[in-house]
């Protein structure tokens, strides 16, 4: 039976890859402390940055607003309704009652009153929906970042989905996207300053911190990630990890420090220019977003 690192209390919790075990108090405390010696290690933001977490109503993103509150830091959620059936609705009531139980303000946009919701998107359009998604929710992350007057968005991508996006851009060699893999996106040319302070805290990791904090969180999968190439790659490196732990900590720590340097030598020619509809930043007259809104409005015309 393991003892607590810091205590002579029954460990709750064992860490394999950093070879800790602690009671529930002193984990809590070890992953409070983790977060801000990566937000510190990165210089992501300070005590006088107006933050906003971007909420799915999942474990990390709630773990991470709950950190950063107990932190002391000035941070409130930002959620996107995408109107996925039982699973947005279930999300959505998850991540209001989870604002209201730390006293911080949850913004929230529907998207069936902006555009359309995911799911009527996907009769008109015959991408992935993860892709329309993706597209959606960069757009209005930083849209209304702006607009409310915020500096910083915050994600709550863990050390899992990191390590996978790596290893996929890896095995292509997608420079230009292992380029821009950093755990911060500074602002630039109409973008908000992008963090990711969970980053190299492992999606077990964060689902224990929730557990213990007592944070209720929705457990199911978006019905629309099913298949998805980035599950398998999660799925091979959580059988490495478990053969050797600390692989996927160390996959994505040495890409930090020494892979990440080397390519920002890499020259990428990106012109940014504005959206003529909408204004936020686009490499093309039209934005993304403000083009899937026209296509869409084009077939729903059509089929009236």
């Amino acid at each position: 039976m393991r003892e607590c690192y810091k205590c002579d209390k029954k460990a709750q919790v064992y860490l394999p890859q950093h070879r800790l075990a602690f009671c529930k108090d002193h984990y809590l405390e070890w992953f409070d402390n983790r977060v801000e010696k990566t937000i510190k290690e990165f210089k992501m933001f300070d005590k006088n940055s107006k933050i906003l977490v971007a909420i799915s109503g999942g474990k990390d993103s709630l773990s991470l607003w709950n950190a950063l509150a107990k932190l002391g830091y000035n941070v409130d959620g930002f959620y996107i309704n995408l109107g996925i059936g039982d699973y947005s609705q279930k999300s959505k009531e998850l991540a209001l009652k989870f604002a209201e139980k730390i006293g911080k303000t949850l913004h929230i946009v529907e998207l069936k009153d902006e555009i359309a919701t995911i799911p009527e998107m996907k009769t008109y359009d015959n991408r992935p929906a993860c892709s329309i998604c993706g597209t959606i929710k960069r757009y209005f992350m930083n849209k209304k970042a702006k607009e409310l007057g915020y500096d910083i968005i915050a994600t709550g991508h863990n050390l899992d989905d990191e390590a996978a996006v790596l290893f996929s851009n890896t095995l292509n060699w997608s420079v230009e996207y292992l380029k821009r893999q950093y755990p911060v996106l500074k602002e630039e040319n109409g973008f908000i300053r992008k963090v990711k302070p969970l980053c190299k805290i492992s999606e077990k990791e964060s689902a224990m911190y929730a557990i213990l904090s007592g944070i209720e969180y929705i457990e199911e999968e978006c019905p629309y990630s099913v298949g998805a190439t980035s599950i398998d790659y999660k799925l091979f490196l959580s059988q490495l990890e478990e053969k050797s732990p600390g692989t996927k900590l160390r996959f994505y720590s040495e890409f930090l420090r020494k892979m990440y340097p080397i390519l920002q030598s890499y020259e990428e020619k990106v012109e940014l220019g504005r959206c003529e509809i909408c204004g936020e930043p686009s490499m093309n007259r039209i934005c993304s977003y403000c083009s899937l809104k026209m296509k869409l409005l084009a077939k729903k015309e059509k089929t009236v």
